[in-house]
């Protein structure tokens, strides 16, 4: 955007409400009731509400997708099947291929016990 040194980046300290401006380790203190203050609070505010946002949006994304997805043959009933009888990676691990071979034929437990033994 070629704002580099055109304006100034500063960062706030939450309980004491300290300005910190880049290279200056001496903070700057403004008035508890300044307008100025509440401003910066207010960008500090919805700078931190994206961030913890974004997060969660991430992180529920990686609760809802599963390894198994990218595999060609294997489908959302195919998954339904195993993680109705087996409930976590883990436990379809321990149960073996041969336990998988019996829910949903050969060719797709071996996929799935492929990918889960990468």
């Amino acid at each position: 955007l070629g704002l580099r040194g055109k304006i100034a980046i500063v960062g706030i300290a939450k309980r004491l409400e300290e300005i910190y401006y880049k290279d200056d380790p001496v903070p700057m203190y403004i008035d508890k009731k300044s307008p100025a203050l509440k401003l910066i609070q207010q960008m500090r505010d919805e700078a931190h509400r994206f961030g913890i946002n974004f997060h969660r949006t991430k992180r529920s994304q990686n609760f809802t997708s599963s390894i198994f997805e990218n595999i060609d043959g294997i489908g959302p009933q195919t998954l339904e099947i195993l993680y109705k009888k087996y409930k976590s990676i883990n436990k379809m691990k321990q149960a073996g291929i041969e336990a998988i071979v019996e829910l949903v034929g050969k060719s797709k437990a071996e996929k799935v016990w492929n990918k889960l033994n990468e």
